[in-house]
């Protein structure tokens, strides 16, 4: 079947906030049933998805005859999306037991796979995943399953989303036809684009007293390079390698989203400075999502909560460009 001649119908296993079936369905596949452990994921893809069946299990726990059955409820697929969990992928050896077990999710995608057979299936990761020591292994039964697969690594800089987001994807499909290229005609943009400067968010002075001392060494740096009347943004539990050292400007894409709150907004105002946390209105947006997409409207769900599920999710506008090119090549 060529992937272009009728609604392509997809689920997305590890679904999370939805990120992938989001930027899916701006390709115009039709998202049937989204899969994950954590309630407030389900909670969430339920609200943004709401034609769409929710599974909340571990996939590991399934039973083969669990996934048949579950096929017989939603029909067949075209396409399956799949984010296993990326537990300290980067680790080599020696890793915890818990850590193997979380990367072992993959091979859950294998198992549904197998079951639904779909024409495509796509898998995104961490760039590291290709050093996990069960990688090849991962590769091989997806050639066992007679998928063609090609590895792609893309940025969602590139995409037109205000983030610095670099992911593995496995692109696989059963006909063979994954070389096409992946594009998108929006170019970099800054993560000033989705800073709210109306003065929604409360702010305090930067320089209080009890503020960190590295939270001002940092300011200080870019206070000096950039001058004291333009904004930038301070970046917490880095490496620096990213931010020069704590900090970035605000022309630039924002530095990667992860599952804690990093990134702080400084601003200048009267001869002083304020600063704040980025909100996870601004994260959402960072993250390409559009303002149509519902975070803050789930109940139970706390802003930490919030930050979480942007910090494990796919940016929507990279996995639009991979579907289109796959409807274009299928």
């Amino acid at each position: 079947m060529m992937m272009s001649e009728s609604k392509i119908r997809a689920i997305d296993l590890f679904c999370g906030a939805g990120g992938s079936s989001y930027g899916a369905t701006q390709a115009g596949v039709e998202m049937v049933a989204g899969f994950d452990v954590w309630d407030l994921a389900i909670k969430a893809y339920q609200t943004n998805f709401p034609k769409a069946k929710v599974y909340q299990d571990d996939l590991r726990k399934l039973s083969t005859d669990k996934i048949k059955m579950i096929k017989s409820e939603i029909g067949n697929v075209d396409l399956i999306l799949a984010s296993p969990e990326c537990t300290n992928h980067s680790r080599a050896k020696g890793a915890a037991e818990k850590d193997e077990a979380s990367r072992e999710t993959a091979f859950e995608v294998i198992r549904f796979a197998n079951e639904f057979k779909p024409p495509w299936l796509i898998i995104e990761n961490v760039v590291e995943m290709q050093s996990w020591n069960r990688y090849n292994e991962l590769l091989e039964m997806l050639w066992d399953l007679k998928y063609y697969v090609r590895k792609v690594i893309l940025n969602s800089k590139n995409f037109g989303v205000p983030q610095s987001r670099q992911r593995l994807f496995l692109l696989c499909s059963l006909s063979g036809n994954t070389s096409g290229q992946i594009t998108n005609l929006d170019g970099p943009k800054p993560v000033s684009t989705i800073i709210d400067d109306t003065g929604k968010y409360s702010s305090s002075l930067l320089r209080k007293d009890g503020r960190a001392e590295n939270t001002i060494l940092s300011a200080n740096r870019a206070i000096n390079e950039l001058g004291s009347d333009l904004p930038f943004l301070l970046i917490y539990y880095s490496s620096g390698r990213r931010g020069n050292g704590g900090w970035q400007k605000v022309s630039d894409p924002l530095g990667t989203i992860t599952t804690v709150d990093r990134f702080a907004y400084v601003f200048p105002e009267n001869k002083n400075h304020r600063m704040r946390m980025l909100q996870p209105e601004e994260l959402k947006l960072a993250m390409g999502y559009k303002s149509d997409y519902k975070l803050d409207v789930i109940d139970g769900i706390t802003r930490r909560d919030r930050i979480k599920l942007m910090g494990n999710g796919v940016c929507p506008p990279v996995m639009e460009a991979i579907i289109r090119s796959m409807i274009t090549n299928g």
